[in-house]
């Protein structure tokens, strides 16, 4: 079945970096574009980047823009989002999906506090 595993989360200052990581499993990964969502306390998830099948194409929300980063490795079907220059505002659960199937990792907590 299919299997969405996030992971590379945590506690981070102000202007730090994290990288979080999708294993994806259970579907041709190299064949699905992908999107990183995230869900903050009180809020409703919200989109955050996407990437295409073979990584050639992306796009992000305005408010992450210049900060984060999309990639994948088709070769081990992860997902990947480098984020830079973190804010308190980007605290939330990341979660990765396939474009196309409604499924849903548990997501990895990010916590940006002094």
């Amino acid at each position: 079945q299919v299997q969405l595993v996030e992971s590379g989360g945590g506690l981070v200052q102000p202007g730090e970096s994290l990288r979080l990581s999708c294993a994806a499993s259970g579907f041709p990964f190299s064949e699905n574009a992908m999107n990183w969502y995230r869900q903050s306390p009180g809020k409703e998830r919200e989109w955050v980047a996407f990437i295409s099948s073979t990584g050639r194409s992306t796009s992000y929300v305005e408010s992450v823009k210049g900060r984060f980063a999309i990639s994948r490795d088709n070769a081990e079907n992860t997902l990947f989002l480098t984020m830079n220059s973190l804010q308190p505002e980007d605290t939330a659960v990341y979660y990765c999906r396939p474009a196309d199937m409604p499924y849903w990792g548990k997501g990895t907590l990010v916590t940006v506090s002094s």
